[in-house]
């Protein structure tokens, strides 16, 4: 009955095209809402590489209920009538046609409607970007020069009008008047003064012509120029305002310590514990130069137990979701999951157990011994010594060659970027480091015996807890790594094969370029593990963000338990002076789905505040089980280290509990820097390791990618110049598929998407979100040495 009520009532004359070649649809579909009302019939609209949707036709010029842009939207088809479209994140449209004539009608339009609205876009951001590097004074003069010398055509033109009109007008008046010539040669005259009179007359309709356009041109141009100098002037004076609020911020605070500095170490030595500051995530914080260290205490002391605000999701009954209705600015189906949970908040207080017996104040916690961290040291003593095992591993470089000073100003390049996205700012590779992005996602597994270790615990809410502690050393080394890797160009893979020596191995492919998404497997003994990784970013000239999008997954298939989290926000402050520096910050929720289902760890990124009592880069969070009682409780430093501890009992209100907790043990410790590693990007040794030549990989492996490669070697200024070939190539591929996806939609037949070698999208488990999976067939074409499927993009 659902697929009847589908019926589309596309006829030809609503699907047409319009100026300029955009392609319109019109028509009935039917819309996923939400687990209660299932498909809803809405009139859908595709114009101008939008697609918007209504409740009935006559919403159009008053209530748009939806709309998802096309140029950044990945579209997908379910099955004979259903289609899903999603812009990686924060919107999904799941759509059924009436039929799969219907279906592939409307999704051959949103395909070619997404790739002019992607030229559409890039010829903007090209032009922005010639606007950009226009110098203004040497413009002017141009302009002026270039519309005087027209002008002066202009008023040429009009004089000789004048004069010719006049010697016309006297032939005319002769013609009636003079008897004594005869009337061919009067007539003769009249003729070459009409000649000379219309040549001139055409001269000044060129000329004008000329004029016009040069200044409508202009015009456009000075326009955009105008609109762009008013925003970035716009965007500098709230900088200028928000570093003089900092200083004088900065000045009170300093006048008040020195005021209470006897006040504050009286106090100190009174009291010796320092409860924690309440941390709470907001959106106004001023971010300033971070520290160099993680724990200010001595060596081997924890963190002070302390207080905190945990934010936690509760889920709304049925009947509340009954009274709800559809969302006014666009809904999908995240948005109506996101709709039926509501934030609860409680404050939370820490208190060892060891700490009460003892009854003192001292913050120092007791340790248990660490059988994780002794597996740890046991991987890296056979990494660093082959001997020590009974296969033979192959010996690795530890570091990479030392990055050589080619000085370059950051503000130089980025101030007229203010305002972009990250991934549209052409950057030169002095602001890279010799690592692809998928380098990048491969460097989360660095403390992947973590998850070893998880993976022999027999409680599944402390092994959820030592998955807390993996997920947060996956940050361990942006606190000192502010370069930019390498964008990665469509069809770009990465193999890591530790297998031998640290018991993973991974796979990582560049799966789509608009949006820009890769899509990672790895897999290890007793555990596999797989991410989809894509991001929005602007630069606001004092910082850039960057918010991530995709989820992160981990199955132990052990006892069936499966988890899922999503990144938090990273920020690089100082663009326009001083050091640059990182800092994370947000909620992750990490779920239990499957034999975990129910268990959940909720965990609090701080982020750095100047004023803040807490220790800088602080990470605080608890694990929940499917009774909602907290077990464990995790904190630490994202740059440092996590503990991990049991909760005895739970006292207090449920707003405001107190939970008594066990023995401390560390879950994660940071292994310390190489040597010099601040010369050669503050690379780890792993690090080192992943762009090091290996022979048999895929030619789409980013080892094999030139311009990289110059750049490790030290040749910036080669690689610069092959950087801008290959992306011209990527370019050009892409113009190919699109001009044949415009000739087949032309001729009304389907055009194949892009496919990706060696992952396929399928829809998650448990969820409506669509993520690519691993094909299960790269390790036995590497074998095989078969790469005949692999694109040539090098």
């Amino acid at each position: 009955m659902a697929d009847t009520a589908a019926a589309t009532t596309t006829k030809p004359a609503e699907k047409a095209e319009k100026g300029g070649g955009d392609p319109e649809m019109k028509g009935w579909l039917l819309k996923w809402t939400n687990y209660i009302k299932g498909y809803q019939r809405r009139w859908f609209v595709l114009s101008k590489g939008v697609l918007s949707y209504y409740r009935n036709q006559s919403e159009i010029n008053h209530t748009c209920r939806g709309t998802i842009s096309l140029h950044g939207a990945l579209i997908h088809t379910v099955d004979s009538c259903t289609f899903v479209i999603s812009n990686g994140g924060t919107q999904t449209f799941h759509i059924k046609a009436a039929n799969e004539v219907e279906r592939q009608s409307w999704v051959t339009s949103l395909e070619l409607a997404k790739v002019r609205a992607i030229r559409a876009m890039e010829s903007e951001e090209e032009e922005a970007e010639e606007t950009a590097q226009v110098v203004p004074s040497q413009e002017i003069n141009t302009v002026v020069r270039d519309l005087t010398e027209r002008l002066e055509n202009m008023r040429t033109c009009y004089d000789l009008i004048t004069k010719h009109g006049a010697a016309l007008q006297r032939a005319l008046n002769d013609l009636e008047s003079n008897e004594e010539e005869s009337l061919a040669s009067r007539t003769k005259i009249v003729n070459e003064r009409a000649t000379l009179f219309r040549i001139t007359s055409n001269a000044m309709i060129n000329a004008g012509n000329d004029y016009l356009r040069s200044a409508e041109s202009q015009g456009h141009k000075w326009s955009k120029m105008l609109h762009h100098e008013r925003e970035q002037r716009q965007r500098l004076e709230e900088i200028i305002e928000q570093m003089a609020k900092q200083q004088s911020q900065m000045e009170q605070a300093a006048v008040m310590v020195r005021r209470n500095k006897l006040t504050t170490q009286s106090g100190s030595a009174q009291n010796p514990s320092n409860p924690g500051a309440i941390l709470t995530s907001d959106d106004e914080t001023e971010f300033f130069d971070a520290e160099e260290h993680g724990y200010t205490g001595r060596p081997g002391e924890s963190p002070t137990d302390g207080t905190f605000i945990l934010k936690l999701n509760k889920r709304r009954s049925s009947s509340e979701d009954q009274v709800g209705s559809e969302g006014q600015t666009g809904s999908s189906s995240e948005s109506d999951e996101t709709k039926r949970t509501i934030k609860t908040v409680q404050q939370v207080c820490l208190i060892s157990a060891a700490r009460m017996l003892s009854g003192g104040d001292d913050d120092t916690v007791d340790r248990v011994s660490n059988p994780r961290a002794e597996d740890a040291d046991d991987t890296r003593t056979a990494q660093t010594n082959p001997r020590n095992t009974e296969q033979k591993v192959s010996v690795r470089r530890t570091r990479v060659p030392e990055k050589p000073n080619y000085p370059l100003s950051l503000w130089s390049i980025m101030k007229n970027c203010i305002g972009k996205d990250l991934s549209k700012i052409p950057m030169p590779v002095n602001f890279n480091e010799p690592l692809s992005m998928l380098q990048r996602l491969t460097e989360d597994y660095e403390y992947a015996d973590i998850l070893d270790f998880a993976s022999r615990c027999t409680d599944e809410c402390e092994q959820l807890a030592y998955l807390a502690a993996f997920t947060v050393s996956t940050y361990a080394t942006t606190s000192n790594r502010t370069g930019k890797p390498f964008n990665p160009l469509l069809g770009e893979t990465f193999e890591c094969d530790r297998m031998d020596d640290l018991g993973w191995r991974s796979l990582a492919e560049q799966v789509s370029h608009h949006p820009p998404i890769a899509a990672l497997h790895c897999e290890g003994k007793n555990w596999m593990c797989w991410q989809e990784f894509s991001m929005t970013s602007k630069f606001r000239g004092k910082y850039v963000q960057i918010n991530p999008l995709g989820g992160a997954y981990v199955l132990f298939p052990k006892t069936g338990s499966r988890y899922s989290w999503h990144k938090v926000t990273t920020t690089v402050n100082n663009i326009i002076v001083g050091k640059l520096w990182v800092d994370q910050h947000g909620e992750m929720e990490i779920k239990g789905t499957n034999a975990a289902e129910g268990n959940k760890c909720i965990l609090n990124y701080i982020p750095y505040s100047y004023f803040s009592r807490e220790v800088q880069r602080t990470v605080k969070g608890v694990v929940i089980n499917r009774k909602n009682e907290v077990k464990w409780v995790v904190r630490g430093t994202w740059d440092d280290k996590i503990e991990i501890a049991p909760v005895l009992r739970t006292n207090g209100s449920m707003d405001s509990p107190t939970y008594i907790t066990g023995d401390y043990k560390v879950a994660w410790k940071r292994r310390p820097a190489p040597p010099d590693s601040d010369k050669f990007y503050n690379f780890t040794t792993l690090a080192c390791q992943l762009n090091e030549p290996e022979e048999g990989v895929a030619p789409t492996d980013s080892r094999r990618r030139p311009d990289q490669r110059l750049m490790e070697d030290g040749a910036w200024d080669a690689s610069n110049k092959e950087k801008l070939r290959l992306e011209e190539k990527q370019r050009t591929v892409r113009r190919e598929r699109e001009t044949e996806a415009e000739q087949a939609a032309t001729e009304g037949r389907p055009y194949p998407a892009y496919e990706p070698m060696w992952f396929k999208r399928e829809k998650e488990e448990g969820s409506d979100e669509y993520v690519h999976v691993y094909k299960n067939t790269y390790w036995q074409a590497k074998a095989a040495q078969d790469w005949s499927g692999c694109p040539d993009i090098y």
